[in-house]
């Protein structure tokens, strides 16, 4: 017998098939992206949710600020804190798999699947992972979730929630070989730095604005995480950390009312000039400027 504190709402509709798990506010489900969805992907329905998208070639998408083309199938992940835009579908509708942190929390499971500032939270802004031709682990993924969906059966969570760790495992792995240098991703020691620092820099950023916050933070010099840094082939850390305070004031400006002296105050800066000045040098706008070019198509 089914168990009734578990509930399951399975949406039927033409064109269209969306599944959710809804329990104890564990929520996870699976929808198709086509023509009968990509409104609601769009819109507001899902923002809340953490998004894992398996899009076919042909796909046109926006993540926050970035622009995406598929050549092959690809994923994105994306969080709640971020802007999804699909701006074109392709010929063959793609999965949208959304969950909530009371499902699975990348963060309290980090040792499972040790995805967190790779995947998701990445300081760099690079949420894809192409999947290369004969790769079907993925899509046979997605399709047992989804036939998971379908039977109904008491074991529905666990089950799901098992394909879903092993699709984050897999993509992992696949983003280590096509975003990391080949020597670097076999090095643990500095794609764990990577993470440690990506986490750190994703949650303090608002309050801590130097390569030397983030030294005291990892007990090490700050000519140490130059180093790794350079290492690794990553652009040096004290840009890294402007470009996710600007990366947050971008999404402030384009998507609230907040004014640039509030935006400033909100990520830490108590003189605002200094924070319009640093936003001018990254972006080639003032905060103004910015708010203008980005509103002045849907205001013609």
């Amino acid at each position: 017998m089914v168990n009734h504190a578990v509930i399951i709402r399975i949406y039927l509709k033409t064109m269209r098939q969306q599944h959710i798990f809804d329990s104890s506010l564990k929520t996870i489900g699976l929808l198709y992206v086509n023509n009968e969805t990509i409104d609601d992907i769009n819109g507001e329905t899902y923002k809340s949710y953490i998004k894992v998208l398996y899009l076919p070639e042909g796909y046109k998408i926006t993540v926050d600020f970035a622009a995406y083309a598929t050549h092959q199938p690809t994923l994105f992940f994306v969080g709640p804190n971020q802007f999804l835009q699909i701006e074109q579908l392709g010929a063959q509708p793609g999965y949208l798999v959304f969950y909530n942190r009371d499902f699975y929390c990348i963060q309290i499971h980090d040792q499972e699947v040790a995805c967190d500032g790779l995947l998701f939270n990445n300081i760099n802004n690079m949420p894809q992972v192409d999947i290369p031709a004969g790769a079907d682990v993925f899509i046979t993924l997605l399709r047992q979730m989804e036939e998971e969906f379908q039977l109904n059966d008491p074991g529905l969570e666990e089950m799901v929630r098992t394909y879903l760790k092993q699709l984050l495992i897999k993509a992992t792995r696949l983003w280590k070989q096509q975003h990391l240098e080949k020597s670097m991703a076999k090095q643990h020691s500095d794609v764990e730095f990577f993470r440690k620092f990506t986490r750190l820099v994703d949650a303090e950023y608002k309050t801590k604005h130097t390569v030397a916050d983030y030294a005291e933070l990892l007990l090490m010099s700050p000519k140490t995480i130059t180093h790794k840094f350079k290492r690794l082939k990553l652009p040096q850390p004290n840009e890294v950390i402007k470009n996710r305070i600007v990366l947050e004031a971008k999404r402030l400006l384009i998507h609230t009312s907040l004014s640039a002296k509030e935006i400033a105050h909100d990520l830490g800066y108590d003189d605002p000039a200094y924070f319009s000045r640093l936003f001018q040098v990254k972006t080639g706008h003032s905060p103004s400027a910015f708010r203008l070019k980005y509103h002045a198509p849907s205001e013609s």
